[in-house]
């Protein structure tokens, strides 16, 4: 279950990674992104972690690993429902759902700051592979350029 899962949100969200850097910025391709991207991963997400709260699936241990306590939020209980398969979809799956909402406010924002296609390519990139690094050359690059160009 859980390695099915884990391959059809990638797929999921390399579609929808694809269509916001390659695709027309228009209404559908947006629309897409937004609700067969990041609603379909989010919907992923909170089905998957409420079965495993409420004992429907097996978060499946990694041999040798302990059982995780789903009621331990310190790290050691972290790592004990990471080491287990359905805790690596979830939170997989947590970050590609947020990762790509992240990427598609940046493609947005950055339409309405004037910034040309070829100039988001690869902020969208870094988000892609590592979100937070993304945003964060995002965040440096959005006012000081939206200024040169007489853009909030």
């Amino acid at each position: 279950m859980w390695q099915g899962l884990f391959q059809l949100t990638n797929l999921v969200a390399l579609a929808g990674w694809a269509l916001l850097i390659l695709a027309p910025r228009r209404p559908l391709p947006l629309t897409l992104i937004m609700y067969l991207g990041v609603g379909l991963l989010c919907l992923v997400y909170v089905a998957a972690a409420a079965a495993v709260l409420a004992g429907l699936a097996d978060p499946v241990p990694v041999a040798g690993a302990a059982r995780p306590d789903l009621t331990d939020y310190s790290p050691a209980g972290l790592r004990a429902l990471f080491a287990s398969d359905g805790g690596i979809v979830i939170g997989w799956t947590h970050y590609l759902a947020f990762d790509l909402f992240t990427g598609l406010w940046i493609a947005r924002d950055a339409d309405a700051k004037g910034f040309a296609r070829i100039a988001q390519a690869p902020v969208l990139l870094l988000t892609f592979l590592a979100g937070p690094a993304g945003l964060l050359v995002w965040l440096g690059l959005r006012e000081p350029a939206a200024r040169r160009r007489g853009r909030r």
